[in-house]
């Protein structure tokens, strides 16, 4: 069985518009989890956390465990391995820019 051609320009043109749509939504779902645009260089202390760092640097109002959350991803961290000395990005909001 095969299908025609006006079949296949049919069936393409569904899954193209398909995709598109599905761009779309996901574009807008990343713009809406706040993607970090601009960020601000800090030079770790001995004896800093993951977690300091964020509630010193972090806008007052903020979840304090996005912020570590986005340090460990922009500066590939896992499990707040830091050292002394270390330069890390940390996420500015456009507020504080």
């Amino acid at each position: 069985m095969t299908l025609s051609t006006s079949a296949r320009i049919r069936a393409f043109s569904i899954i193209t518009i398909s995709v598109i749509v599905m761009l779309i939504f996901l574009s807008s779902a990343v713009q809406a989890t706040g993607a970090v645009s601009e960020t601000e260089q800090y030079r770790v202390q001995l004896g800093d956390t993951l977690w300091h760092i964020a509630q010193d640097h972090g806008p007052k109002d903020s979840d304090t465990r996005r912020l570590v959350a986005a340090i460990e991803k922009i500066n590939s961290i896992r499990g707040g391995d830091l050292q002394a000395g270390q330069l890390i990005e940390i996420p500015v909001s456009p507020a504080e820019s």
